[in-house]
């Protein structure tokens, strides 16, 4: 297994909120990728679970998460943000994140 953490102060819509206590953790298997789980910890975390689930259900990756398009400056952007943190610096994924 392979995790990362985004801490809300990397997304945008958090830092719009002033509200960057919590996080989006993202768990994967290190050797397809596949998304084995999501948590949040966030105010609005209600706000991207679904998506989450819905992730998770189609069995995608994390790869295929962060190239998909997401609304920017909504709390479920920072599901796209996290899963590039397998792959990318965290400060190079929004033009906004801190």
């Amino acid at each position: 297994m392979d995790t990362r953490v985004l801490d809300l102060e990397n997304v945008p819509r958090a830092l719009v909120n002033f509200d960057t206590n919590g996080f989006i953790k993202m768990v994967a298997d290190r050797d397809s990728g596949k998304l084995l789980g999501v948590q949040a910890v966030a105010g609005e975390a209600g706000e991207l679970i679904q998506t989450a689930v819905m992730a998770l259900r189609a069995g995608m990756t994390v790869q295929a998460i962060g190239d998909e398009m997401f609304p920017y400056l909504t709390m479920v952007e920072g599901l796209k943000l996290c899963a590039q943190t397998f792959t990318k610096d965290v400060k190079q994924l929004s033009c906004c994140a801190a």
